[in-house]
């Protein structure tokens, strides 16, 4: 019983945990299918973390010159819904990722890219959301010189949502939920621009046409499901669960992730816990943490991503009744 840590996956959850263990002088392999540094599907929006959580993890100097942002702005494709503050950081998962390997290399843990492995005893899974059939598809592009009314601006159209939020080196991150239809047969940029126009959003698509989107920073994602993910015991990150993206916190939740794992990880490599034991007591810290903001999150995701829904939304914040700082506490 115990010994070193295996960890699959090397996003945000993978590659934190992995630090932190190595900070504490345990041995991690880490296997990931990929490569870095690369374009990940994702808000690049961090808010919502608890103050020590970084530090605890000893991930914080990969963070220390994200861009700080602070105000936000709901709209619709009449105009603008509301203002809220809603603080956090902007930061490419192109850059992100990259220096969490770096830092995990230097710390004397053993990265093996391009590299898949199967779950099991001493096995931390944090390979990303399972792939589950569903009607979304979650599309990402940059774009360059792209002005913003809010450090981040959120859009709902009748077939989903998207966030523009400012990233590093003057470039803006575009990302975006929709319902996946037969009638789309764009590709690239082309695909997202022809999912909000769809959505009703005329006047943001055209706006954007107007962008410089940044070749080669276009991805995109389907087959996934948001909340609790079916999985191998000790999962992590979004393996083990998925915020809703409107909430901006899917990242945050990676980072939150690995830290209730790292104590149960702890007490494995170092005898104290069968893997069984530890694997139970990392749900259930997870399950404590995230239980009621996945709750709220998945309720207003089914509300957004109606067409019903989403009316009534746009209806009630135009009468100013609907609590937008309130909702976000809720989801964090």
């Amino acid at each position: 019983m115990g010994g070193s840590i295996t960890i699959a996956g090397g996003g945000l959850a993978g590659l934190s945990l992995g630090i932190a263990l190595r900070l504490r002088g345990v041995e991690v392999d880490l296997h990931e299918a990929s490569t870095y540094p690369r374009h990940r599907v994702c808000g690049e929006f961090l808010g919502g973390l608890r103050g020590t959580t970084l530090e605890t993890l000893g991930v914080s100097e990969c963070l220390a010159d994200a861009i700080k942002l602070e105000s936000a702005v709901w709209k619709d494709s009449k105009g603008t819904l509301g203002k809220l503050r809603a603080e956090g950081l902007g930061i490419s998962r192109w850059q992100l990722d990259n220096r969490l390997q770096q830092k995990f290399q230097q710390l004397g843990g053993k990265l093996f890219t391009n590299s898949r492995i199967a779950a099991g005893e001493g096995v931390v899974w944090a390979a990303g959301r399972p792939r589950r059939e569903s009607p979304w598809i979650g599309l990402k592009c940059h774009a360059r010189g792209l002005a913003l009314d809010a450090d981040l601006e959120m859009f709902t159209g009748t077939n989903g949502y998207l966030g523009l939020a400012r990233i590093e080196d003057g470039l803006v991150n575009i990302c975006g939920l929709f319902t996946k239809t037969p009638s789309q047969k764009g590709k690239g940029p082309a695909l997202l621009l022809e999912a909000l126009n769809e959505g009703g959003l005329e006047n943001l698509t055209q706006r954007l046409r107007g962008a410089d989107l940044v070749e080669g920073s276009f991805c995109g994602v389907a087959v996934f499901r948001t909340g609790r993910q079916p999985g191998p015991e000790f999962s992590i990150g979004d393996a083990a669960s998925m915020i809703p993206p409107f909430t901006g916190h899917g990242m945050g939740m990676a980072f939150e992730s690995a830290e209730c794992a790292l104590q149960p990880a702890l007490d494995y490599a170092r005898g104290a816990k069968s893997w069984a034991a530890a694997a139970r007591l990392c749900a259930q810290s997870q399950r404590r943490r995230f239980a009621r903001r996945l709750a709220a999150a998945n309720m207003l995701h089914g509300l957004l991503t109606s067409r019903g829904g989403s009316r009534l939304a746009s209806a009630l914040a135009r009468r100013r009744l609907i609590p937008f700082q309130t909702l976000l506490h809720l989801v964090r």
